[in-house]
């Protein structure tokens, strides 16, 4: 499907967005890996919607802006990033740190949300519940430990970086450092404010996700009302990349139900 690339500036940030389909909107929020390309997940979603993945600030092609130093301030770019493209009766999904990036939205403000999908978020820690530590992997250990299918790894692996990419990927490490590295990955905040979100959930779960134990799904589920928990089996940490199909049914089938 074709889409589109263009950057706006909000909060004084050049942000580049990928745009593709047409109908209500649709908004992915990516994970540390970035947004650098359109994925055949987001092609199967649009079409029904119009499907918008911004690159976050300090990642890829967007601008790092001065005021980026922690979770809260992209929470808060995103609401004013709503507000000035006119977005209402938005299906807002993310994954990993975007997940975790969505849910701190959703919590602070959910007005122009009309559903929530969650994707192996981060964000919330839990006692006796062991999550990896990303930064220390080597580019190999991640590709490895992202998927199940080593299928995916190795294609992952053979695609060679050319110089400017190599710079996208140390900027989107940096940016991630930022976000997540002390506390690793979570917000010590979170967990007590999630009873907030009040819109339709879904929680989406690789079952063989080595980043974040599937036990951590259960207790998002527990903690925001009314929320559905879906694992997928045979599934590392990407179910949108390594189960795009059975991922791109779950989400398209929860916002058609929501929207009747």
């Amino acid at each position: 499907m074709d889409h589109t690339s263009q950057d706006d500036v909000i909060a004084g940030c050049r942000t580049r967005f990928m745009r593709g389909g047409s109908g209500s909107p649709l908004v992915f929020l990516h994970g540390a890996s970035g947004a650098a390309s359109w994925l055949p997940f987001m092609d199967q979603l649009a079409e029904h919607r119009e499907i918008i993945v911004p690159e976050h600030p300090g990642f890829g092609n967007s601008d790092h802006p001065d005021w980026l130093d922690g979770i809260s301030d992209l929470a808060y770019f995103y609401l004013d990033t709503f507000e000035q493209l006119g977005l209402v009766d938005i299906d807002l999904v993310g994954a990993s740190i975007g997940g975790w990036l969505a849910a701190e939205i959703a919590i602070r403000n959910s007005s122009r949300l009309r559903s929530l999908t969650l994707v192996g978020p981060a964000g919330i820690h839990v006692k006796g519940l062991r999550k990896a530590d990303i930064f220390m992997w080597s580019a190999e250990e991640t590709a490895r430990n992202l998927f199940y299918d080593q299928r995916f790894s190795d294609e992952m692996l053979a695609v060679p970086l050319t110089p400017e990419a190599q710079m996208a990927v140390l900027k989107n490490k940096l940016a991630t450092a930022k976000l997540a590295w002390q506390p690793r990955l979570y917000n010590p905040d979170l967990h007590k404010w999630l009873h907030r979100i009040d819109v339709p959930t879904l929680i989406v779960w690789g079952q063989e996700d080595k980043v974040f134990p599937p036990a951590y799904g259960e207790h998002f589920r527990s903690m925001i009302p009314g929320s559905r928990l879906e694992t997928i089996a045979k599934c590392g940490h990407l179910p949108q990349v390594e189960q795009a199909d059975r991922f791109a049914t779950l989400v398209s089938g929860f916002i058609q139900e929501v929207a009747r």
